[in-house]
């Protein structure tokens, strides 16, 4: 109702408004996200699939068997015999509990000492901590790193691990385009001009294998930058541990800087098929971590089957060459037969193959279909926003259980989807139907 405020001079009067606050839950209706806004078209098929049966190259997904190339089961551990001998016994004489609360109460054992230990020394890094999950631990380590002085410096296309950890960061950040090495520097510079004169440090973030390209990160180039702007260097080497280096010691040995890596992270849900991650550097940097990283004091420790499941792992990762000369095997095979075809595998220089087509999101999902349904062939599909739009990227993961057949078989169907493709045959406009 209308209400008045008078003095000598002037009469006002004014409506009172009323603010509609908008319930949370009406906002999340209305705005799915850019990946769940095709949530209900695509759930169970295009994302959140079931593969069932054994892991391997082969398993069923809706009632048929497939071709699997979406599993980074990288040198073949996740059903190797000894592997699954150990996680069993592990689990039959410890269980899932122990040990009970989190490391710095309750949760210490001299398991996860071994571990550490056997880390650092295979990474060659003073120290090494164990983490309960890769995407936490890599965004808690670098939020505990730096402080509201400091100034992050990071790769485009870090991981969203990485980029929620800088999200994290109360200071400065800049983000250089995809391993440029101009626009890398112009950051530096940028980031020197700020930390003059707040007296702060510089974060420099970014991967050992990326992920979705397969593309190293130029970790000797960015190494040689060191001297001039006095900057850390934190690499995430998810995709490259286990894959590549000397017995999978990863990218930084790959390129001959692993001495220059300030901070190497790396998880064992790719090669080591398993859960858990690690952080290894100077010993009182990681002592620094241990007491600081909010997302390790503050949870419970890896249960004991998975960290003597993991010293499996690294064993044999560190005794067993013959697993990697097998993955590069089939991966050259692959990749050079998809060269060979004519595809675009872009500039992936690991083990992680990607193929890149011409096409909207609609031809994108009947692609997906036909290569599923008609060619039992299961590989990951990636649109926009990860790649441009009317981009198609199938993401293809080569294991030492696939074979050269599985290969050969793999490419001649991709021939014929892509003539299709090009054939227009796929064309739509909305996600395809699958149920």
């Amino acid at each position: 109702m209308p209400f008045r405020i008078e003095n000598r001079c002037i009469t006002f009067d004014f409506e009172i408004l009323k603010l509609n606050t908008l319930d949370i839950f009406e906002r999340i209706a209305k705005n799915r996200g850019p990946l769940g806004q095709h949530s209900k078209e695509s759930h169970g098929y295009f994302t959140f699939p079931k593969l069932e049966g054994e892991l391997g190259a082969h398993m069923t997904f809706r009632g048929k068997e497939v071709l699997v190339w979406s599993l980074n089961n990288y040198i073949g551990l996740a059903n190797h015999p000894e592997i699954r001998k150990a996680d069993a016994e592990a689990a039959a004489q410890w269980g899932m509990a122990y040990p009970m609360g989190a490391r710095m109460m309750s949760g210490q054992t001299k398991y996860h000492e071994q571990l550490e230990s056997e880390l650092a020394s295979f990474m060659q890094k003073e120290d090494a901590f164990l983490l309960n999950f890769g995407y936490q631990g890599c965004m808690s380590a670098i939020e505990a790193l730096v402080g509201r002085h400091d100034v992050i410096v990071y790769d485009s296309e870090c991981h969203a691990c990485m980029v929620d950890g800088v999200r994290l960061h109360h200071g400065k950040r800049f983000v250089f385009q995809h391993n440029d090495m101009e626009s890398f520097e112009k950051q530096l510079k940028h980031a020197k001009t700020v930390t003059d004169k707040t007296g702060g440090g510089i974060l420099v973030l970014t991967e050992g294998v990326f992920g979705m390209a397969g593309d190293q990160g130029k970790l000797k180039e960015i190494v040689s930058y060191k001297k001039e702007y006095g900057f850390r260097l934190f690499v995430d080497d998810a995709h490259g541990f286990g894959s590549i280096g000397t017995n999978g010691r990863g990218a930084a040995d790959a390129q001959g800087v692993q001495k220059d890596i300030d901070v190497y992270f790396g998880t064992f849900a790719k090669a080591m098929a398993t859960v858990g991650a690690f952080v290894a550097s100077e010993e009182h940097i990681i002592e620094y971590l241990r007491y600081n990283m909010r997302s390790q004091t503050f949870a419970k420790a890896l249960p004991m089957p998975i960290v003597i499941g993991a010293i499996k792992r690294l064993e044999m990762l560190r005794s067993m060459p013959e697993l990697q000369e097998r993955l590069w095997h089939i991966a050259g095979a692959l990749q050079n037969g998809l060269k060979d075809a004519g595809f675009d595998i872009g500039h992936t220089n690991s083990v992680v193959t990607p193929v890149f087509l011409k096409g909207s999101l609609g031809e994108a999902t009947n692609v997906t279909l036909e290569l599923r349904e008609t060619y039992n062939i299961f590989c990951s599909i990636v649109v926009y926003p990860v790649v441009p739009k009317d981009v198609i990227m199938l993401r293809l993961i080569p294991t030492v259980v696939h074979t050269v057949e599985d290969v050969n078989y793999t490419i001649d169907c991709f021939k014929k989807v892509r003539e299709k493709l090009e054939a227009g045959a796929y064309k739509a406009e909305k996600i395809a139907s699958w149920a």
